[in-house]
């Protein structure tokens, strides 16, 4: 089905341990306004293609966001992605906008999370100290921009309602009409 309902899509990105999945796992089990959707769900080998930007897979992803919002309600994407990745696919006309938001922390609250969660891994670690710094540090110079949630002091409740305002702020934006914060 060719999605005929355009709305926004909110795509939640950030390094491996910096707090995204915890926090949008509670976004999801709290809002009602929108639909939160873990793009890991479907990861498979076959999508590792980072010389195309991992095409099919973002291709994938947009076509079940604007799917997923024929109900009437916006869709918030998490997973590790960066705006050139999707503002350049065929599916972007589907959206009426993209928001790129960036869960950051620092590096000494990274690699305590690692820890935390058993990644022992040294490229996976590196990788994700990298992206991490990369994002801090362009986010804003990115085309959209992403903007940037730093997480290191807050509990993953405290970001989660972080990030709602963050959306219900861009929603009021787009449609003039507010959800309850």
């Amino acid at each position: 089905m060719i999605p005929t309902r355009k709305g926004p899509l909110f795509l939640v990105t950030g390094a491996s341990c910096a707090g995204k999945s915890t926090l949008c796992e509670v976004l999801f089990q709290k809002e009602k306004g929108y639909v939160v959707l873990e793009s890991d769900l479907l990861w498979q080998e076959r999508y590792n293609t980072p010389e195309d930007g991992y095409a099919a897979y973002r291709n994938l992803w947009m076509r079940i966001c604007a799917n997923v919002g024929q109900v009437g309600l916006p869709v918030v994407l998490c997973g590790c992605a960066l705006p050139e990745q999707f503002e350049t696919r065929e599916e972007r006309e589907f959206f009426t906008q993209i928001h790129y938001l960036a869960v950051v922390c620092s590096g000494e609250e990274l690699e305590k999370r690692m820890d935390k969660r058993g990644v022992t891994d040294a490229g996976w670690r590196e990788s994700s100290r990298q992206f991490n710094r990369w994002l801090v540090e362009n986010a804003a110079s990115c085309q959209p921009g992403i903007a940037l949630l730093d997480t290191t002091g807050l509990t993953p409740e405290e970001g989660a309602e972080q990030a709602h305002r963050w959306i219900v702020e861009r929603l009021a934006g787009e449609s003039g009409a507010s959800l309850a914060v």
